[in-house]
């Protein structure tokens, strides 16, 4: 006897808010701390109506010092809360760098075991939203090369609503990156959705001509270029990242073996990216089995521009990443 799963119809945001919510009725430990997270409803409205449900005691605005309330996370973490940290943008996290790296990512390690940081650092990241050079950097690669934390990065609404609940049982600090681009994205998700793994990598279209390897709000580009290609007889495999930190290079290499070719759409800059990461650890695993170089689709080097012309120029498009993929066929 068949049964018939109940589908709702959310955006990016809607999912991230259940997520939130449920995250906040199921366990009492859990509260929710950044700038504009309450009466403001969040800077991207995913906090939006929590306040008046939970309380000042669990959502809790601050003022504007990430360095503080990411610390006040850390220490009610090491007091046994949950604490869900919200920095307003990636490029903001930079004023918490000591806080994420000196101490929520060691404390485990110079402790000798005896103390773990359940905590969770939400942010919004990348460009796409004509928000400048100080709000629209992707730096979360920057994160993903710090041993102690885990770097997830949600490209779909099942994933925003289920990393969350994932994360929150990790006894060690989970970074979340949310696209900005994403927020309005809609999507199909089941009304039982619940946590999903953030261990793996995703393959989002199968296919044996070439690999594309990304994640984030460029996995969509990457699809819509899988999408055109294959309209000229070229099918691409694309691989959702989905954690950064650790990569699953199992994944990855699976596909690469298979189609022998690979692109790796990464919206940092190619300087010191992922992509680069990425490309090494290929280069050094899979040298015999790739019949052509590994090709990357990077941000070009420079500050992210404000006007809308320049800054989609500035990042990966769907059509740059397509005809990367025509040169390693061609």
């Amino acid at each position: 006897m068949s049964t018939t799963v109940a589908i709702q119809h959310v955006t990016y945001r809607e999912a991230l808010r259940q997520a939130l919510r449920d995250a906040l009725l199921r366990d009492p430990r859990v509260f929710l701390i950044g700038e504009d997270v309450g009466k403001y409803g969040g800077s991207y409205a995913v906090s939006k109506g929590l306040l008046a449900e939970f309380g000042p005691e669990r959502i809790r605005d601050t003022p504007l010092s990430e360095s503080t309330f990411v610390g006040a996370g850390i220490g009610a973490a090491l007091g046994g809360m949950r604490p869900i940290v919200e920095v307003m943008t990636v490029n903001f996290c930079l004023l918490a760098l000591d806080q994420i790296v000196n101490n929520a990512a060691t404390i485990r390690h110079m402790s000798g075991g005896q103390f773990s940081i359940p905590l969770v650092i939400r942010m919004a990241t990348g460009a796409g939203r004509q928000l400048a050079a100080q709000h629209a950097h992707s730096l979360e690669g920057w994160l993903a090369h710090i041993p102690g934390i885990r770097v997830v990065t949600p490209a779909t609404v099942e994933d925003a609503r289920g990393m969350l609940w994932t994360a929150l049982e990790d006894p060690d600090p989970v970074l979340i990156f949310e696209p900005q681009t994403l927020y309005n994205m809609e999507g199909d998700l089941a009304e039982s959705a619940g946590a999903v793994e953030i261990d793996r990598a995703a393959v989002r279209r199968m296919g044996a001509s070439l690999t594309i390897v990304t994640y984030g709000a460029t996995l969509h580009k990457a699809l819509t270029a899988a999408s055109t290609l294959a309209q000229e007889g070229i099918e691409a495999e694309v691989v959702d990242l989905r954690t950064l930190r650790p990569l699953d290079m199992t994944t990855i290499e699976a596909s690469v073996r298979k189609t022998r070719r690979v692109v790796i759409a990464d919206e940092g800059w190619r300087s010191g990216s992922l992509s680069a990461e990425i490309a090494a650890r290929l280069g050094e695993r899979l040298f015999y089995n790739l019949d052509a170089p590994i090709a990357r689709v990077c941000t070009e080097e420079v500050p992210i521009p404000y006007p809308k012309h320049l800054e989609d120029a500035a990042l990966p498009q769907a059509d740059t990443i397509a005809a990367a993929a025509r040169a390693l066929l061609h």
